[in-house]
């Protein structure tokens, strides 16, 4: 189900934006809407947030719970809010995969404010939620400004303090479009076969062996029969080739294989006549 990615400086009004979206989204389309709050992951680690943000690793640590829950709520068929900072780039990239992957829209909301007005806003907080001046800081030098150009941005909805959040924009980008058709590095392996990779490993490396072992043996030329595999000859054999190029043509054929299986009835003759063929198209 669809994603929000709220983003924006300390003090931006984050919270409060999710909320307004939290509530018309259910409204109008009647549909489970959760927040997944940066604010509450790191009240319920116990530790203040200055420390967290003044600790690369505590940081990235409350990153990686974010997304964890994000991605599994959005599993279970809900519309999701992250309600966080969301200030890397790199971090809105791979949000941006994640989402694609499962083939599901998704928006990014940036909640803009002028430094100083935001910093009053900090001031009139609790001692509990109040960032140190020194981490305010910065966190507003570390921000990195969402881009609509950028894929992993678009739709982008820029926000001041003073506007109407648009629910019913955000409800049509969410709702109304379709999401982009995954890469096939966002693709999973087809759960037709459990053992599928376990047989791909197998069968190429043992016909690798096969293949060292006709060297053995002193063979060489056009049609080598290969110990084990009935009815698979290796083309233009040549006894020079190196352990080194043939590993790496494995580790080719793997990569492209995952990412382009066979069908799902495959047997593992099938997988090595593949790999053959491939060892073939490459000497």
């Amino acid at each position: 189900m669809p994603f929000i990615i709220i983003t924006g400086i300390p003090c931006s009004g984050k919270s409060k934006r999710a909320e307004e979206l939290r509530l018309g989204l259910k409204k109008d389309n009647e549909t489970e809407v959760h927040i997944v709050s940066e604010n509450e992951v790191i009240k319920s680690s116990g530790v203040h947030k200055n420390i967290i943000y003044s600790n690369s690793q505590k940081e990235k640590e409350i990153r990686g719970i974010l997304k964890s829950e994000a991605l599994r709520l959005l599993g279970s068929g809900s519309t999701v809010i992250l309600d966080a900072g969301n200030y890397i780039k790199g971090y809105r990239y791979e949000l941006y995969c994640a989402t694609k992957g499962i083939q599901t829209t998704q928006v990014t909301v940036e909640c803009c404010i002028n430094e100083n007005e935001a910093w009053s806003w900090n001031e009139t907080r609790s001692e509990e939620d109040c960032y140190s001046k020194e981490i305010f800081d910065a966190l507003v030098m570390r921000y990195e400004t969402p881009n609509s150009q950028n894929r992993w941005d678009f739709p982008l909805v820029t926000l001041l303090p003073t506007d109407v959040c648009p629910v019913e924009k955000i409800s049509t980008l969410l709702y109304e479009r379709k999401p982009p058709p995954p890469n096939m590095s966002t693709q999973s392996l087809p759960a037709s076969s459990t053992t599928f990779v376990y047989d791909l490993d197998k069968v190429t490396k043992d016909l690798i062996s096969s293949v060292f072992a006709a060297r053995k043996l002193g063979f060489e030329g056009d049609g080598v029969k290969l110990s084990g595999f009935s009815d698979i000859t290796l083309d233009h054999f040549q006894s020079h080739q190196t352990p080194a190029q043939l590993a790496r043509m494995r580790r080719q054929f793997l990569q492209y294989t995952k990412l382009n299986p066979p069908p799902a009835n495959s047997s593992s003759d099938k997988i090595a006549q593949l790999f053959v063929q491939f060892i073939n198209s490459n000497i």
